[in-house]
């Protein structure tokens, strides 16, 4: 009698189940104007790169953050003629129409945000905001600010994020509305963990380094009330608010607990934007926040911009040295305080 083999019985282990990493804080990096080079009229201001190493010096710095953040002063956009309108206007000169295999270098970079509400995205008419668009959504890249995209919602690990911007201009979702801007900024909150605003406004360098906390106008055009539109949108249900327009650096503020920046200036615009003194000082600002938004802390990290070089570490931090400076003379009750390193931290208001 033959005894029956009995083969092991093999346990079957089960993976373990996957447990969500639970994190305190979110890091959002934020740069001003971005400009990589216009094919416009012609291609002698083009980077002779193609742009590839126009965030080389600052790419480990965005490393790790959860949102990279920028303007977009231009159109990505390969052929095609400006738009009527702005072929009689004096400042015909500035026109941005960047390639769009440029976009990639963005992407590479890191940034996944940036804001089209600004005085360039028209400058190539439909034609120019169409193409942007395609581009940007063909490489993810988020964007909103324009009147047919006035915000946008995503995920990033984990965290659902609203994002929209405004400015003065032509096809753009307006500053100057704050009833509009509340309603956009109030259903982002409802749907979203943390609701990023971004605005362009405010006059056009050196003589506009201050916020006035008054309407602003510019070759006589009203460029808003960057004051009560910022702090209408925290009510509102914003989080952190980035401004650019001026081409320079401004102040910050810090109310209800979350970050006003009112201008990051330039950071990477290559030829037809002046980067001579104040206005090639190049912040990036690192701000990190809890799962509600609310400001936890900060760093400036500066450098600077040279035609034909571009960014260049400043460890001098002339331009961190200068948005203190601009923050302590502006908003003395700014309810923030920024080290000589950088670091930006709350204070308690009376």
């Amino acid at each position: 009698m033959h005894q029956q083999k009995v083969e092991p019985r093999i346990q079957q282990v089960q993976p373990a189940p996957t447990v969500p990493i639970k994190r305190d804080s979110f890091c959002v990096a934020a740069v001003g104007d971005i400009m990589l080079g216009t094919s416009y009229p012609d291609s002698t201001t083009l980077p002779p790169d193609s742009a590839r190493n126009s965030f080389k010096t600052v790419k480990p710095d965005l490393a790790g953050a959860d949102i990279t953040f920028g303007n977009l002063e231009g159109s990505l956009l390969d052929r095609g003629a400006p738009a009527h309108y702005k072929l009689h206007q004096k400042s015909k000169a500035y026109l941005f129409r960047m390639p769009t295999r440029y976009a990639s270098v963005l992407k590479d970079a890191g940034f996944n945000v940036v804001s089209l509400a600004n005085n360039h995205i028209g400058d190539f008419g439909e034609n120019g905001r169409n193409s942007t668009i395609k581009t940007l959504d063909s490489l993810g890249i988020h964007y909103a600010g324009l009147a047919v995209k006035p915000s946008t919602v995503f995920e990033v690990n984990g965290i659902k994020y609203g994002f929209c911007s405004f400015a003065p201009n032509a096809n753009t979702v307006s500053i100057h509305d704050l009833k509009g801007a509340t309603q956009i900024i109030s259903e982002l909150k409802q749907r979203c963990d943390i609701v990023i605003v971004s605005f362009h406004g405010g006059g056009e360098g050196i003589d506009f380094e201050h916020v006035p906390c008054a309407v602003e106008s510019y070759i006589g055009e009203k460029r808003g009330d960057v004051h009560a539109f910022a702090h209408n949108a925290i009510d509102a249900g914003a989080d952190l608010i980035f401004g650019n327009g001026p081409h320079v650096n401004r102040a910050m503020e810090m109310y209800k607990n979350r970050l006003i920046a009112y201008s990051l200036g330039n950071f990477c615009t290559y030829k037809c934007v002046s980067v001579s003194g104040i206005c090639g000082m190049a912040p990036l600002l690192k701000v990190y926040v809890n799962k509600k938004g609310e400001f936890l802390s900060g760093r400036i990290i500066s450098f600077k911009q040279a035609h034909d070089r571009g960014l260049i570490r400043d460890t001098l931090n002339h331009a961190m040295l200068r948005i203190r400076m601009l923050t302590q003379t502006d908003f003395p009750a700014a309810g923030l305080s920024i080290s000589d390193s950088g670091h930006i931290m709350a204070v308690k208001q009376n």
